[in-house]
């Protein structure tokens, strides 16, 4: 089982994990927390009704990994060949979709992050040595989600724009500072890959 995930009966999934993989897995959690930023009940506790009301920003974010987090959803007007009022009209949609999207998004994005970090933490509560990881059918959904974010973020950094950029990747030298970024990104890679299959019915 060691290295990636099996099928539990009932529902779920389950994989073994060593204390150096688990120290890995929830230090790129935490950081990815951290990137994402606190949540509106964070920043605002005195109004909870606020927060359902609460509009997102309506700028894309300035840091690139947050861009590839938080894409426009009308894409990058400056990445095809469009009027320029063409290029203004998808800029306002995309304004408009983020402002009422945005908070959702981040919000599902950090609690799938805590979600991997509970789940190593009641983990490595019960043996130091690390063991067996069983997750329920939606922890599945969340390791999911958080493990595409980790790999977007990760990508992002090694400037990865589509899978064909790995094949580079593989031939880095070991003694290139990215290596120990690119084989996270890559073991990851294969966590991700052997979730989805076991989650297919």
């Amino acid at each position: 089982m060691s290295g990636h995930f099996e099928p539990l009966p009932g529902g779920g999934a389950a994989v073994a994990l060593d204390d150096v993989e688990i120290s890995i897995i929830r230090s790129l959690a935490v950081q990815l927390l951290e990137l994402i930023g606190p949540g509106p009940a964070e920043n605002a506790p005195e109004d909870p009704l606020a927060e359902l009301f609460a509009e997102g920003p309506s700028e894309p974010p300035a840091d690139p990994v947050l861009r590839r987090l938080f894409p426009d959803a009308y894409g990058d007007p400056g990445s095809e060949p469009v009027s320029p009022g063409q290029a203004e009209e998808l800029r306002a949609h995309s304004a408009e979709f983020r402002r009422f999207t945005e908070n959702d998004l981040r919000a599902r994005k950090r609690e799938n992050a805590l979600a991997v970090i509970r789940t190593l933490d009641a983990l490595t509560s019960a043996s130091r040595e690390g063991g067996v990881l069983k997750l329920s059918r939606e922890e599945c959904g969340q390791w999911l989600g958080a493990l595409n974010d980790l790999r977007l973020a990760i990508g992002s950094r090694l400037e990865v724009a589509d899978e064909d950029d790995t094949d580079e990747l593989y031939r880095l030298p070991d003694e290139d500072p990215r290596k120990p970024m690119v084989m996270a990104y890559l073991w990851l890679g294969g966590l991700q890959e052997t979730l989805v299959t076991t989650l297919m019915p």
